[in-house]
């Protein structure tokens, strides 16, 4: 339920800014911080703060039975804009999660694309995970709504201290879990949670870019 009340939240005042590049820059973390990203809190509040880690500017997440993210409004056409680029890095799997139960619903890092509808309840959204059992390449509904699909990216501790670097067609991914061609987005958001296992998590985001080129 929190990842479906987020992602109306961030709907509610998109910009109607449209970027005319070959690139859209999400986050400038180094140079910018958190300006221009916004938090939504569901129970507690997990901690993002910029830190050194490894010999960049990162964003640090740190949840302990808490869940809040953060986003960043922005209308763009993923017929366009299609490559979502960015690296991350995790502590550990939540202790108990489980992408098929709402008693597991956390995960230690997430990335997602919210999509509008013309009413708030057509929002979709594909929310990239790194997964706690559900095995890379596979996707499963949200446990709390079939409008958010969990994608794997990473699952489990094998690369769990390691920064990885990611790249994903959201065009052709929209398509494969719903069926259809996506329709212009509205957000990107991040988020670390750990509220309904209770556990702790820690994750590290590095920049995080939108290209019309993989």
């Amino acid at each position: 339920m929190k990842l479906q009340i987020f992602s109306v939240a961030l709907l509610l005042c998109v910009s109607n800014a449209f970027a005319h590049a070959d690139e859209i820059q999400v986050s400038r973390f180094a140079s910018d911080g958190l300006k221009g990203w916004e938090s939504k809190s569901f129970k507690g509040e997990t901690s993002y703060s910029i830190v050194q880690e490894d010999g960049k500017t990162v964003l640090k997440a740190h949840a302990r039975g808490a869940a809040s993210g953060l986003s960043k409004k922005l209308k763009f056409n993923p017929h366009t804009y299609r490559y979502l680029k960015w690296s991350w890095k995790i502590s550990g799997t939540v202790a108990g999660g489980n992408e098929k139960t709402k008693q597991g619903d956390d995960y230690a890092a997430r990335v997602y694309v919210v999509f509008p509808g013309r009413f708030f309840w057509q929002m979709r959204a594909l929310n990239y995970i790194w997964a706690n059992k559900l095995p890379v390449g596979d996707y499963v509904p949200n446990a709390f709504t079939s409008n958010a699909m969990l994608l794997a990216v990473e699952s489990g501790n094998e690369k769990a201290g390691q920064w990885i670097t990611e790249q994903r067609d959201i065009f052709a991914d929209f398509k494969k879990v719903f069926g259809e061609d996506p329709p212009e987005a509205g957000a990107i958001a991040i988020m670390t949670d750990t509220d309904n296992t209770g556990a702790e998590a820690t994750a590290w985001y590095g920049e995080i870019t939108l290209s019309t080129k993989p």
